[in-house]
């Protein structure tokens, strides 16, 4: 790799949401979860403007259940990557307590796919 695609790819930023696959949650009710985890990891960013500038690139993934799911939020957290469990609140499908998905950065784009670069698109 030459160093222009180094710097091109250590700034490349992304943000991830990972959603419990377990749920079975409606269409609806994951584009809703998907966007409180979007909002909430964003907030948590210092690469947020940057992001914005870049088109806000993102992808949706699933993972098994809760346990993975708290792995894979615990290894954010230990790489200091802006993380943010969503928990709904119960008002339709769910109930109230459900941890649903985990949004992750945005970050360095190399940064999160050392964490959920293994998982699947949702």
């Amino acid at each position: 790799m030459g160093i222009g695609s180094f710097l091109r790819s250590r700034w490349e930023l992304k943000q991830v949401i990972v959603v419990r696959n377990d749920l079975k949650m409606s269409r609806g009710k994951t584009a809703a979860q998907v966007a409180h985890a979007s909002l909430s990891a964003a907030e948590k960013s210092s690469w947020k403007k940057k992001w914005l500038s870049q088109g806000q690139k993102k992808s949706v993934l699933g993972c098994k259940d809760l346990d993975e799911l708290r792995v894979i939020h615990q290894q954010a957290r230990e790489s200091n990557l802006p993380a943010a469990l969503i928990t709904d609140q119960g008002r339709t499908e769910l109930a109230e307590g459900t941890t649903t998905c985990l949004g992750i950065g945005p970050a360095p784009e190399e940064d999160i796919d050392k964490i959920t670069g293994e998982l699947k698109l949702l």
